[in-house]
């Protein structure tokens, strides 16, 4: 029994061991060891997991050590100075639970980096796709993945696990039946891609653009573009860099790649691409021709277009047909919380489009909404609700100011900024003559409460409503509240 569960386990012991330069304290049958999920909250831990606590500015993760293998972790990441100030405690836990291993390694956050990248280089067929950019990432990979779907068996990164700690975490969702893995990257501070790229070792990176997201972090766009090029590290000859032609970055991104590159976007001549635009569908989507297929692409905006033609030149690039191209796009609808149009009926009897984008918003996210929804014809009426753009740093109160400059232009129906930073939009957007608008500070349920209120009061029937905002602000309560059964 014990053999048959050893044989599920992801890693050895001494893969595990070699891979991050750890130590087994507990003294017990290297032929025992198994862990088949990694997990760093303890609550999500299960039966054979190995738990890897993470210290940080606020939370030192070791505490739940006990809970975790109560839970049945049989195998435990512990630092080296906490092992060595209780290393009485770490060999009564080790002790009591019979089938748990416990490792001392220097930082659990590098460990966990380092098993993963021990983990991937198991799978040396597995075709490494990276994905990342300062907007359209997540957007971008369904696209890829969806496309890829028909003709290899794929594992890629569930919701936005593309952090220093979630991208490691995706990797263990790596199989043996896996054909590709396409995986999201992301950043919250400086070498954090470089790291994470360590890890994946990608031989096909995308970058979807290069913005002011994380601006605040990072200082500049020319810091942020070095950043994101870690992704092209680990290319290799053999690699491929896909590299966004109308960006201003382009030939910074280009420097030095080694492998091919291949530019992609609505510039790049159909001779090279295959690509020729058809037509603009408003909220349902885009049309485009590749080499004699049309595709109806259902995610608003051009610039979900340009994503999508990462996609079909990464799908180019690994073989599939024009065929199955269209038929990995076409299956796409939109992606929860990014551009997602839909009808709704509204609790007033009436019905208007909504367009959804409250998962993430930057500077560059937020001129393109407002773009796109300013070219959106048949409706009635236009109504935004613009929350707060978070993590801006000292550029936050210009990124704002620039906001209200935009809404001024347009000048859609009503406007509702909602948050402190968007009270920089309101008042320039006031400053400029627009007097449709309505500042909200706060962002509680009261607040939320108000917006729907004012919405309900104001919109017509076959309205257009846009949500936009960072996740922080959860614009998503309002659809309950102004839709059927729910104000």
């Amino acid at each position: 029994m014990e053999k048959s569960r050893n044989n599920t386990s992801l890693m050895t012991l001494e893969e595990v061991t070699e891979s991050t330069s750890g130590r087994e304290i507990s003294g017990k049958d290297p032929a025992l060891f198994s862990f088949t999920s990694v997990q760093t909250d303890s609550r999500n831990v299960a039966e054979g997991t190995l738990f890897v606590p993470l210290v940080g500015e606020f939370q030192n993760g070791h505490k739940y050590c006990p809970e975790a293998a109560e839970k049945g972790a049989s195998v435990i990441f512990v630092n080296a100075s906490e092992y060595e100030s209780n290393a009485l405690f770490y060999k009564a836990l080790s002790d009591k639970y019979e089938k748990l291993f416990i490792i001392v390694v220097k930082n659990t956050l590098t460990a966990l980096q380092d098993a993963a990248a021990g983990y991937v280089a198991k799978f040396p067929k597995l075709i490494k796709v990276c994905i990342t950019g300062s907007s359209g990432k997540t957007t971008t990979k369904e696209m890829v993945v969806s496309v890829l779907k028909e003709k290899y068996n794929v594992v890629y990164t569930q919701g936005n696990f593309n952090s220093e700690t979630g991208l490691p975490l995706s990797v263990f969702n790596i199989r043996k039946e896996h054909e590709a893995g396409v995986f999201e990257m992301g950043m919250n501070r400086r070498d954090e891609i470089k790291e994470i790229s360590a890890v994946l070792k990608a031989k096909y990176a995308v970058i979807t653009n290069i913005g002011t997201a994380h601006i605040g972090i990072l200082g500049n766009r020319e810091n942020i573009a070095a950043e994101k090029k870690h992704s092209f590290d680990w290319l290799g000859k053999d690699g491929c860099a896909f590299i966004p032609d109308g960006d201003d970055f382009k030939d910074f991104l280009s420097k030095d790649v080694e492998g091919k590159k291949v530019y992609y976007g609505s510039y790049v001549p159909k001779d090279v691409s295959g690509v020729s635009f058809v037509g603009d569908k408003g909220v349902s989507g885009t049309v485009f021709e590749l080499d004699g297929e049309e595709i109806f692409l259902k995610i608003p905006g051009f610039y979900n277009y340009n994503n999508a033609l990462s996609a079909v030149a990464l799908g180019k690039e690994l073989g599939l047909t024009a065929k199955q191209i269209k038929a990995g796009l076409e299956k796409l609808s939109s992606v929860s919380g990014r551009m997602e149009a839909v009808n709704l009926a509204l609790k007033n009897g009436k019905r208007i489009s909504l367009i959804k984008d409250c998962y993430n918003a930057n500077p560059d996210s937020m001129k393109c909404a407002l773009d796109f929804v300013k070219t959106v014809s048949n409706v009635t009426q236009k109504i935004y609700v613009l929350g707060d753009m978070l993590e801006l740093g000292e550029e936050s109160k210009i990124a704002h100011e620039k906001v209200g400059v935009l809404v001024s232009q347009i000048k859609p129906d009503f406007v509702i900024f909602v948050g402190e930073e968007m009270e920089a939009a309101w008042e320039k957007a006031v400053s400029l003559g627009y007097d449709r608008g309505l500042h909200i500070r706060e962002k509680d349920d009261e607040a939320i409460y108000k917006v729907s209120k004012f919405i309900l009061d104001k919109i017509q029937e076959h309205a257009l409503l846009l949500l936009k905002a960072s996740r922080g602000i959860s614009l998503e309560r309002i659809v309950p509240l102004i839709g059927e059964g729910g104000f």
